[in-house]
């Protein structure tokens, strides 16, 4: 089977390619990126050691994909302007060019090429006044869901669901990747395109080039590997905000499990995040970062909340793991181990872009 990865030089498009291979040696793996993100052109050295065919191409270029050659079996959609927060405090021609027009542009290249697509969304796609409204308790090192209050359709003790709110205003990154999904369900209605939705909670783990705005959970493992200082921002300050991680290689399990029932789920959304299991606060994250590296390092405190932040976000998968028996196996734990032993193995290379 063969595999074309949009974003494929970016953090998780490289990861699915590099798992790919190791399961896969002889499958044709073709990685088609822009190479905008920074770091992603570091991946390409390994690229060639690992014989993944690299195409220096823009989803938002449609004769960019003309210089891809052959047909593929799978098409994973990893492409996107990612941060949340792109657009607010500059102009969102990029965001929406990029996960507007380059969507367009993949779903064309899909439904001529691919026998099969998978869409990455985003848990962002969740309404920000909805997030904000979540009944909250306030614990020593967290958040969590007030389940004696009266919840919300979509919302339960386990996290949210497909069907939380998504009326309201999410984000400009967001708003695109919804109506992503919804072109995709259109291309499966009108030209039988066989294609799934995930969507993402936040994906971590080694290999990403993390900012404050994106890829902040390997920003923070670099920062105490590094020395450098840090700061919990909004909601006072306290660092008790709560995420699930997901690693990328069980992003890749659950690919795995949905390639052969993409046909029979054509145009359905799935959650797709570490769960409560795999859920932490910035707090609980700082000791974990704390005890794997041996280091502790001045944190300052923001007290201010931008606003696209959310307090509380954790993804319910049960749909998911009811449909195709996936479990992600990585725990926050885990995660922060793999991301200091990339970076303790890459020291000199990842201190060009960390420092």
């Amino acid at each position: 089977m063969s595999v074309f990865i949009s974003g494929g030089a970016g953090f998780v498009g490289s990861s699915l390619a590099r798992r790919y291979r190791e399961k896969y040696p002889t499958r044709r793996i073709v990685a088609f990126d822009n190479l905008r993100r920074r770091g992603s052109e570091l991946n390409l050295r390994t690229f060639k050691d690992l014989d993944i065919e690299f195409v220096h191409g823009d989803i938002r270029a449609a004769n960019d994909f003309s210089e891809v050659q052959g047909e593929f079996d799978l098409f994973i959609d990893a492409a996107a302007e990612p941060s949340a927060h792109a657009g607010a405090d500059s102009s969102p021609h990029y965001v929406l060019d990029t996960n507007l027009v380059g969507t367009l542009n993949s779903l064309e290249f899909a439904r001529k090429r691919c026998g099969n697509m998978i869409f990455l969304s985003t848990s962002r796609v969740y309404s920000v006044p909805a997030q904000r409204a979540i009944p909250l308790l306030e614990e020593p090192t967290r958040l969590s869901i007030d389940t004696a209050a009266t919840l919300p359709e979509g919302l339960s003790e386990n996290g949210i669901s497909e069907t939380f709110d998504t009326a309201q205003f999410r984000s400009i990154y967001g708003a695109t990747k919804l109506a992503s999904e919804l072109f995709v369900q259109e291309y499966c209605a009108m030209y039988n395109l066989r294609a799934l939705i995930n969507r993402c909670g936040v994906i971590a783990g080694p290999g990403q080039w993390g900012k404050v705005d994106q890829g902040v959970y390997t920003l923070w493992v670099a920062a105490h590997y590094f020395g450098q200082q840090l700061s919990y921002t909004g909601f006072g300050g306290t660092g008790k905000q709560v995420r699930d991680l997901m690693h990328p290689y069980d992003l890749f399990a659950l690919l795995e499990a949905q390639v052969p029932l993409i046909e029979q789920h054509a145009g359905s959304v799935f959650n797709a995040g570490g769960g409560l299991p795999g859920s932490t606060s910035l707090l609980e994250y700082t000791a974990l970062c704390e005890e794997v590296t041996g280091q502790k390092i001045d944190i300052g405190s923001v007290s201010e909340t931008r606003q696209l932040d959310v307090p509380y976000y954790v993804t319910d998968s049960a749909k998911t793991t009811h449909t195709f028996g996936w479990h992600p196996q990585k725990t926050p734990r885990t995660i922060v181990d793999d991301i200091y032993a990339w970076l303790a193995k890459n020291h000199d290379l990842v201190s060009t872009v960390f420092t």
